[in-house]
Parts: structure tokens; C-alpha cells; sequence
């Protein structure tokens, strides 16, 4: 049963994740990849949300399959935001390059903490 979760939530997350990076993308004129580090710090938000309830006892742990797994799992991309860290460095691009590192991983945790703050004061 837990892999149909995982599938399921996964089913959602890849398109959303897709059709997010193309939306967001296409509305910035820029080399950075705005549509990764969207996708990439909204799951992690919804992954800090989703752990913090299961911690504080808001939701089951189907649920953090469902959506944390799965979901959030497909939405977001750590081997996209590499790739594209290296193709900005290849392309000379180093500022962007090292924005979108660092500002892809501080944007992601301080969302991921952000979430489970959030999870923590609406469950406990």
C-alpha cells in the first residue's frame, strides 16, 4: 500500500513540477533558473508542513507518502539544480552559478524550517 502512496503523490508531483518550472520560467528573462528554485522551495516548504504535522501529530504517516514522498519527492529537483549550477559555470556564468547554489540550499532549509514552524504552531 505505502508504494501506491508514493506512486500517487508522484503521479501529481512530476507534471506540477514541470509545468510550474516552464510557467515561472518563461516569465523571467534571465539565465538564472527561476523555475528550479520555485519548485525546490515550495516542496520544501510543503515537506517541512507535512513532516512538523506528522511529528506533532497533525496528519498520518500515509499522508507524509502521499504528499512528502511522493509529491514533494517528484516536485522537487536537487540533480536539476546541479546540472543547472554546472551549465551556468560551463557557460561562464559564475555569478549565477553561485547564486543559484547557495541561495537553491538557504532558500530550501529556511523553507523546510519555515514549514515545520508553521506545522509545529497550527498541531501543537
Amino acid at each position: 500500500m505505502n508504494w501506491l502512496l508514493v506512486m500517487a503523490g508522484a503521479a501529481v508531483g512530476a507534471p506540477l513540477r514541470y509545468l510550474t518550472d516552464r510557467t515561472v520560467q518563461s516569465r523571467h528573462d534571465t539565465v538564472f533558473p527561476w523555475g528550479t528554485f520555485t519548485v525546490n522551495v515550495v516542496g520544501c516548504l510543503i515537506l517541512g508542513l507535512v513532516t512538523g504535522a506528522v511529528v506533532a501529530g497533525g496528519i498520518s504517516s500515509d499522508v507524509q507518502l502521499l504528499i512528502g514522498t511522493g509529491l514533494c519527492g517528484a516536485l522537487t529537483t536537487y540533480s536539476t539544480l546541479s546540472y543547472e549550477t554546472l551549465r551556468l559555470t560551463e557557460e561562464g556564468a559564475r555569478f549565477f552559478a553561485a547564486a543559484n547554489a547557495i541561495a537553491g540550499i538557504a532558500a530550501g532549509l529556511g523553507a523546510a524550517f519555515t514549514g515545520a514552524a508553521l506545522a509545529q504552531a497550527i498541531w501543537s
